[in-house]
């Protein structure tokens, strides 16, 4: 197959991968161009309506126009906070010339991959086998039924304009190599996800979970946190595995894998010192300069992460982080409808990192007494020269305990200071020119937020956590879940208007379980078990026994494609796969149980295999399940939200809690309530422990 590719890679072109971050306003002046796209809610295809591309959203009219004119279809991928992405929209799609020349010769189109991951996913898989990698702004120019010869990322103009010229002198003179190419490459797509149906028993061991382990260990930098290397992704799914692991295993590695990860990002550049939540990335080995673009995945899935490592250990700067983190996501991405926007921008007046960056000279504008300025310059890095490109992203470097015996003050007279001072700054920096907002709702992403907050009321037990959680899911019931419980990917402008994907429906379920949980309100689980069973209906390949990642009311693309791996968000089979096995445990439901242990039967030669078992972490998580059978409490009687509410403070990892003030419909329930008593039974594959009356008592009965 490579030899018939690289007819098409001869170009002097460097695929650069470039990772992303960045849109600029719509201007509400008269414009010379208006495409298609001016019709679209997607911040970021609107961005696009005025350029003098005809772009068009993906969909019939596009697809039809190519197969009528015979036209190759020019498809680009990005996202609103993709930096690049703007780039390569500044130097060739605002062009006229590099514009006449895509109209003339192809039909664009323009997806928002945020929209849009099945269209991304089977593009990008293209790029990869192509290229060998990924990323955005992603660029693919396929036959008129879409199936790709061509994908690569950044192209600066000139390269883009050759690209394009001998793209198109292919087609006139030799299209035959180009149809054999998108065939080769839709082969190559289609048996990308390809899992053989494991139909023998397979051993999950302590022994086998162990060696896993250990090489998951091996790719941790101890010195920094995260993977060794840079770039630097917070990942939050792979330290919970090690947070699961090591709290039961008494693994000082896996725990200390964690710790000094969530230390090291929490004082990093990654995370903004003043206004609380984590940028997408770090570009170096040390956490300092992060792409700047804010995420709404990651923030949820670290508020979640940081508040069970706070149950873990209690240290007091993980709460911080939790709490303002969540202050954060209020501020800048909540709607008045309890719905969470999806990002911020890295750039604003045209620089990465303009709001976030001070000088050592601003900063002591802002701060007027000068020992409260030489305090806070020291204890985050700010320095004349900088620490960053000439100029300074606030980081921590040493702690308050050192800071004050170096400089000799009392302690709390130096937290006051700081203090004191960060407000001032934070109340300078409100004012800058701030970065772009991508104001779309996205289910999925919405209910790692969801999680996010259940975690956090979880671990510190604020009442308003919950709330807020409670609203953020009544908000997903009323405008993105349907009366047959279908579910839709998006929502602005009260609009909703693309199915759902495997990923929303799976950490939809996971969360509203995770509600159920912290509630004892048996509605938001029976609302997880009507999405269950539409997810089954609907996503359920019986041939390959796991769950293709579009639904069967979708119209077919290039290939129907499955997301087994993990990365910085869980992959939805994973997800998938555990909510089967927790919702499956409660409802006593042999068919979802075996349904998830067969799948991951067919992950399992991966995991025990892989050199890179950090892209199967969430699937880690239901191996150790099958090791381990979670523990279930069940708690009855008139205290019991109480009740639960003061064991969930504790790190409980392998546990789930079920009950309420009556028993409930669930099997485990029954004949559970003694009348005017709340109760704890602790059970462990439905045999349970004699029954207690205090948390505390409880606890002594999770080994």
């Amino acid at each position: 197959m490579k030899s018939t590719l690289f007819y098409l890679l001869f170009l002097p072109v460097a695929f650069v991968l470039k990772q992303c971050s960045t849109p600029s306003s719509l201007s509400t002046q008269n414009h010379a161009h208006t495409n298609a796209l001016i019709n679209e809610t997607s911040p970021y295809l609107l961005q696009h309506a005025h350029n003098p591309v005809n772009w068009y959203p993906w969909g019939d009219e596009a697809l039809n126009k190519a197969k009528e004119e015979n036209k190759s279809v020019l498809i680009s991928i990005g996202y609103a906070a993709c930096h690049w992405c703007h780039v390569m929209e500044h130097e060739s799609f605002e062009d006229e010339e590099v514009a006449a020349l895509m109209n003339e010769h192809f039909v664009c189109i323009k997806v928002d991959r945020e929209e849009r991951p099945d269209i991304d996913d089977i593009y990008m898989t293209a790029c990869h086998l192509m290229t060998g990698h990924g990323g955005w702004p992603l660029n693919a120019i396929a036959l008129p039924d879409g199936k790709p010869f061509f994908a690569g990322t950044y192209f600066p103009k000139d390269d883009w304009t050759k690209l394009l010229k001998q793209i198109i002198d292919l087609k006139e003179n030799d299209n035959g190599k180009l149809v054999e190419s998108a065939n080769q490459i839709a082969k190559g797509i289609q048996e990308s996800d390809f899992l053989e149906v494991i139909t023998e028993d397979v051993d999950f061991n302590t022994a086998t979970l162990s060696k896993i382990a250990d090489r998951f260990k091996s790719r941790i930098d101890y010195n920094n946190g995260g993977r060794k290397g840079s770039p630097k992704f917070p990942m939050p799914n792979n330290y919970e595995f090690l947070l699961k692991y090591g709290n039961h295993y008494n693994d000082a590695k896996s725990l200390e894998a964690v710790e000094t990860t969530l230390d090291k990002m929490a004082a990093g550049g990654i995370y903004d010192q003043l206004g609380g939540g984590f940028a997408r990335y770090s570009v170096d080995g040390i956490w300092l300069a992060p792409h700047f673009e804010k995420m709404l995945y990651d923030n949820g899935q670290l508020i979640s992460l940081y508040s069970q490592a706070y149950q873990s250990n209690n240290k007091p700067q993980y709460k911080a982080v939790i709490e303002e983190s969540i202050a954060f996501v209020k501020r800048e991405l909540m709607s008045e409808e309890y719905g969470f926007y999806s990002s911020l921008d890295a750039d604003s007046e045209g620089e990465e990192g303009k709001f976030y960056v001070f000088s050592k000279s601003e900063v002591d504008s802002v701060i007027t007494d000068a020992l409260d300025a030489k305090y806070f310059s020291a204890f985050y890095d700010v320095t004349e020269h900088g620490n960053w490109e000439h100029t300074n992203i606030l980081r921590r470097t040493q702690g308050l305990e050192d800071l004050a015996n170096k400089m000799g003050v009392d302690q709390a007279i130096l937290v006051e200071s700081i203090s004191r001072s960060s407000q001032a700054l934070f109340e300078y920096r409100s004012k800058r020119v701030r970065p772009g907002l991508d104001d779309k709702i996205l289910t999925s992403w919405n209910a790692l937020m969801l999680k996010g907050l259940i975690d956090a009321y979880n671990a510190l037990g604020k009442d308003e956590y919950l709330s807020l959680a409670i609203k953020n899911a009544e908000f997903i019931k009323n405008n993105l879940k349907k009366s047959d419980h279908r579910l839709d990917r998006n929502y602005k402008n009260g609009k909703s208007n693309i199915n759902g994907f495997l990923d929303d429906y799976g950490l939809t379920i996971y969360a509203f379980h995770a509600l159920y949980e912290a509630t004892l309100n048996e509605q938001w689980l029976n609302d997880a078990k009507d999405l269950l069973d539409y997810t089954i209906t609907h996503f359920y390949n019986q041939e390959t026994k796991m769950f293709n990642y579009t639904s069967d009311l979708d119209p077919p693309l290039v290939a129907k494609k499955m997301v087994n791996n993990d990365n910085v968000i869980p992959g939805s089979n994973s997800i998938m796969a555990r909510n089967l096995f927790r919702i499956g445990s409660m409802y006593y439901n042999p068919e979802w149980l075996a349904m998830s242990k067969q799948m991951i039967k067919n992950l399992n030669e991966q995991l025990t295999t892989s050199s890179s078992p950090d892209f199967y972490s969430n699937w880690l998580q239901l191996y150790f399940d099958q090791v381990n059978a979670p523990y279930e409490i069940a708690i009855v009687g008139p205290s019991a939200k109480a009740v639960r509410a003061e064991m969930a403070k504790e790190y409980l990892g392998n546990a789930m809690f079920l009950g309420g003030a009556t028993e409930g419909s669930l099997p485990l329930l029954k004949n559970k309530l003694q009348e005017g008593e709340t109760t704890i039974y602790v059970c462990q594959n439905k045999v349970c422990k004699l029954p207690v009356r205090s948390a505390a008592d409880a606890l002594k009965l999770l080994d």
